[in-house]
């Protein structure tokens, strides 16, 4: 737990807890753990084995997260990942201050690289720092895996990027400009703005990183 940066007190949700393995090292982190495993069988299992945390037995998806700061340590569902991640790191009102999980290594490197960069990407990336922290071979796991794993961090910027309150504008923006591809579609004036923000008159929405495109949204806000 020292790699996940877990104190004592800390709330933390292990999602799709599974056996305990994560649950249980919380617990002797000194944390305060909340096991989501929507199984009911070992849903129980996980009472008797993990007394001192709180088990959950509902899908994640359906799982209410906390109204408090609280991190997520996790081995997430693989075929759940994606939906599991976009309610965690696209709503900056979600009291969430890190997470560690882990995930298929493709959408690992799909969701931290900076080109082409994606929707998703961006948009996490305003709110929080993402970040590969190691690769995890199929022969990690018992049983192993078809597929090599990785963990994905996230940890919530300082600052974020675009101000809080303007999260359900910047999202709308960014989703017109990734549906035109061509920046020009959605901003008129982006030739000229593209010179005074360092940026490609010519490039696409997936050739802008999360500062850039925080970037022009700020300016052509700013020009309203």
């Amino acid at each position: 737990m020292r790699d996940a940066r877990v104190a004592p007190g800390d709330l933390v949700v292990d999602v799709g807890a599974g056996s305990g393995m994560l649950t249980r090292s919380l617990l002797a982190a000194g944390a305060r753990v909340v096991a989501v495993e929507p199984d009911a069988v070992l849903a129980s299992r996980l009472r008797r084995a993990c007394p001192g945390a709180k088990i959950v037995a509902v899908e994640a998806e359906r799982f209410r997260w906390p109204d408090e700061p609280f991190r997520v340590v996790a081995n997430l569902p693989f075929a759940h990942t994606t939906e599991i991640l976009r309610a965690l790191l696209a709503d900056p009102a979600l009291p969430l201050r890190s997470l560690d999980a882990i995930v298929q290594w493709e959408l690992a490197l799909k969701r931290t690289r900076l080109w082409p960069s994606s929707f998703q990407a961006v948009l996490w990336s305003t709110w929080f720092e993402l970040e590969v922290v190691r690769r995890l071979p199929p022969a990690a796991f018992a049983p192993p895996p078809s597929v090599a794993a990785a963990v994905l961090r996230a940890t919530r910027r300082a600052e974020p990027l675009v101000p809080t309150e303007a999260a359900p504008a910047f999202a709308s923006f960014l989703g017109r400009g990734y549906r035109a591809g061509t920046l020009r579609r959605v901003v008129p004036t982006f030739a000229r703005l593209a010179d005074g923000l360092g940026l490609d008159r010519a490039a696409s929405a997936r050739d802008l990183d999360a500062r850039q495109w925080a970037a022009l949204f700020r300016s052509v806000r700013g020009r309203r």
